[in-house]
């Protein structure tokens, strides 16, 4: 279907955004410069001073902090089988053994703890942890648990820039921005996200070693960039490893940091809406709708919803198609996916349930309450809700 009544998402772009892309323009520089450089520094004082490298995109930031972790062939990393397929491409990609852990419900679709001390050998040299949906995991036993182990911890934080944590039990920073909750947080900049720019990503690491050889890493393991070069700051370069092509863009930087200055009201809008959606769904029967209990500060990247079970979802999402309403699953089971399903793994009750019966709305700052009325008017009909299937 070409033409929706209502998309998954939508960007928040403004004339700012435009007139960014243009001053770079005219500047005529645009590879990694000044723009990269203070969108790195504005991020970094979003995660609350710690050190930000900008990178191609997501996955980039993904496999970089595994090489500069030193995570390579017969290493495992554990991470959740509900996630996009990246985290897990690029732990191949390293040579590594991608572990799949269950999540811990289907109210709240993270990574389990208790899986986490299930799965974990001697070989066990990270956990990705995936803030799903904008909601941050559970942090406070995780931490604890990899400190004990000796065991690395990746952020994917693709879904949660500008969450943050909220720790009762003192075992984790309270109130600590995502980005601040592990060794390394991998950020996502693709058209969906909070803040969106087509494609790029963010890497945030307080560890100088890590960051050290991220910034070799990135640009071909070359010791100095063509900007270096270009403000006389350097003559030549050494390439001391064997590194990628992982760079960011000065106009993509440009819409980052106009995108970052608008990112707080707009997470605060799809908090509101978010709220709204609730209260319209609050009727639908056998459903369930994630992290109704939540109370840290979420990102409010996605709204999903649980069916009762496989055919009610694809009834509904059938429905909504209809109507030209847009929506998605986020996400199969990566366990289940051909490239990852030899040999099969076993268990992953909740991830396979919740695959099979959880289904996206949409949800972007300039939704309104009306279209939020529309949507759920939807659901609730196709759902066989019978205050509104007669309407």
């Amino acid at each position: 279907m070409s033409e929706w009544h209502i998309p998954l998402s939508d960007l928040a772009y403004g004339p700012e955004e435009t007139s960014a892309v243009l001053a770079v323009l005219q500047r005529k520089w645009l590879s990694m410069g000044p723009e990269v450089a203070t969108f790195e520094e504005e991020f970094a004082a979003l995660c609350g001073g710690t050190p930000s490298m900008a990178v191609s995109n997501g996955t980039a930031a993904l496999h970089l902090a595994l090489l500069a972790l030193g995570i390579g062939p017969g290493d495992e990393v554990i991470q959740p089988a509900i996630n996009f397929v990246a985290s897990a491409n690029m732990t191949r990609a390293v040579g590594a053994i991608p572990i799949f852990a269950d999540i811990v419900s289907l109210d709240e679709p993270t990574i389990d703890p208790d899986e986490i001390a299930r799965l974990l050998t001697p070989r066990t040299k990270a956990v990705v942890v995936m803030h799903y949906g904008g909601y941050c995991c559970r942090m406070s036993e995780i931490i604890a648990l990899c400190r004990s182990h000796g065991v690395a911890i990746i952020e994917d934080a693709c879904h949660a820039i500008g969450a943050r944590y909220h720790d009762a039990h003192g075992r984790a920073p309270h109130g600590a921005m995502v980005g601040q909750l592990g060794d390394v947080a991998c950020f996502s900049f693709f058209s969906n996200k909070n803040l969106a720019t087509g494609e790029g990503g963010m890497l945030v690491t307080s560890d100088v070693t890590v960051a050290d050889r991220v910034r070799l890493l990135r640009s071909h393991g070359m010791t100095t960039l063509t900007w270096d070069r270009h403000k006389g700051h350097a003559a030549s370069y050494d390439v001391v490893g064997h590194g990628m092509n992982y760079r960011f863009d000065e106009i993509r930087a440009a819409l980052g940091r106009v995108q970052l200055r608008k990112l707080s009201l707009h997470n605060q809008r799809r908090g509101e809406l978010t709220t709204t959606y609730r209260t319209e769904l609050a009727a639908l029967p056998g459903w369930q709708v994630p992290f109704q209990n939540y109370s840290g500060n979420s990102a409010y990247h996605l709204m999903v919803v649980v069916a009762p079970d496989h055919a009610t979802r694809d009834r509904v999402r059938e429905a909504c198609f209809q109507a030209r309403i847009q929506t998605s699953m986020h996400y199969p089971c990566i366990a289940d996916f051909t490239a990852f399903a030899d040999p099969p793994t076993p268990g992953l009750s909740i991830s396979r349930a919740f695959a099979a019966r959880a289904l996206t709305l949409p949800l972007y700052p300039d939704l309104t309450e009306t279209d939020i009325a529309d949507i759920c008017a939807c659901v609730l009909r196709a759902a066989g809700n019978p205050t509104v299937a007669g309407e």
